[in-house]
């Protein structure tokens, strides 16, 4: 019987990790930009949200 645990090397591992935190980074930053959105448009934000929604539906019938 074979083991094959731990075949992974060390600087793909390291890669796989960097790659996570470059995507949590990336999160990050886009929630502080749509935060600094939404706080801007204040009352607003309901008829952006509704209009892509309601854009987002027209698209997935095919009428947009």
């Amino acid at each position: 019987m074979r083991d094959s645990r731990g075949t992974l090397d060390v600087e793909a591992l390291l890669k796989l990790v960097l790659a996570l935190v470059a995507v949590l980074l990336v999160l990050e930053i886009v929630e502080t930009v749509v935060g600094a959105v939404a706080g801007l448009l204040g009352p607003f934000s309901v008829l952006v949200q509704l209009a892509i929604a309601v854009l987002i539906v027209l698209w997935l019938l095919d009428r947009l």
